[in-house]
């Protein structure tokens, strides 16, 4: 069995960490939420949804890295936002064969990553169709468990991409890897892009959102702009028709409320910049016309202003 560092253990690192927990492998849970930790400490962490209903004992939870050894593997599934942070703390985590995986929504990560940690051991990781979230601290819940996929940030072998992929295996994912980084992450990103900015800005789940024809005008305009950039930028999307793929995938988790949505709830900061905004930047480079996406991308920035300017100056 494998050991292994969960760095981000919000509701989609507690699930990765409970179920890789509960097949056996030793599994070190660190999360900024000290609410979280303490009630995982106490009571277990529990993990509800599709993949039924678990309690498990992490081999140890914390605020920090400080106490977690060289580990086997390491997950960064923390926001964006956070990134730097994360790859910063796990520096004396990573040993000679340790493969690290980078799972964010959005663009840009890894790239961050790997400036800070190089870029010889780093695994991109996509992950899609879960629409987990935390209920209460010490329990995780979420809705599906669809395909997570691996690849290669640019160094690390394909021995070492399986080795890495395995661990996930062994704990009940399915699984892929491939070889075009490109054409992983966009696939995913364009799902992205189609809910998260309309769900956060009216409050709907995905499956609201297909079903209201103004809602979905806008979450079909964000994700054909999407798609635009794409194509200008050389990426192939393995789809015969994205449109209805995005629908099919959306269909299978209609209850789900991603996390842009969650965090505006919660009026934290959300990872518009990574997501729809991250259209906008591509389409500037590449000449492709956004106004959907830039035109939501401002909306949901100028609300997180509203709280996070009014967090700042209250405490």
């Amino acid at each position: 069995m494998a050991t292994v560092a969960i760095v981000g253990m919000g509701a989609m690192g507690s699930v990765y960490a409970g179920l890789m927990q509960d097949a056996g492998h030793q599994v070190h849970g660190v999360c900024t939420w000290p609410d979280h930790v303490a009630a995982v400490r106490r009571d277990g962490l529990r993990v509800r949804g599709v993949s039924g209903d678990r309690t498990v004992r992490l081999t140890s939870v914390s605020t920090d890295t400080q106490d977690v050894p060289v580990v086997d593997l390491v997950v960064i599934a923390t926001k964006a936002l956070d990134v730097e942070a994360a790859a910063a703390s796990v520096r004396h985590l990573v040993g000679a064969r340790t493969v690290v995986q980078s799972i964010q929504n959005g663009l840009g990560s890894p790239e961050r990553i790997a400036a800070i940690l190089g870029s010889e051991r780093l695994a991109v990781g996509v992950v899609g169709g879960f629409g987990a979230s935390c209920p209460e601290p010490g329990t995780v819940h979420h809705n599906g468990m669809e395909v997570v996929r691996f690849g290669s940030y640019a160094e690390l072998s394909a021995e070492d991409l399986e080795g890495g992929a395995e661990i996930w295996r062994s704990s009940g994912f399915q699984v892929r890897t491939f070889e075009d980084v490109d054409q992983m992450v966009w696939e995913k990103f364009v799902m992205n892009v189609t809910f998260s900015g309309t769900t956060c800005l009216t409050g709907l789940t995905i499956g609201e959102v297909m079903q209201h024809a103004e809602a979905w005008s806008v979450a079909e305009g964000c994700a054909r702009e999407a798609i635009a950039v794409a194509q200008a930028k050389g990426v192939t999307l393995d789809v015969d028709d994205p449109i209805a793929h995005i629908r099919a995938l959306g269909s299978t988790i209609p209850d789900a409320r991603p996390s842009m949505l969650l965090d505006a709830l919660a009026q934290r900061p959300g990872e518009v910049d990574a997501i729809n905004g991250a259209v906008v930047t591509e389409g500037r480079k590449h000449g492709v016309p956004t106004p959907v996406n830039e035109t939501v991308s401002d909306l949901i920035r100028a609300r997180e202003r509203t709280y996070v300017e009014h967090g700042a100056s209250t405490g």
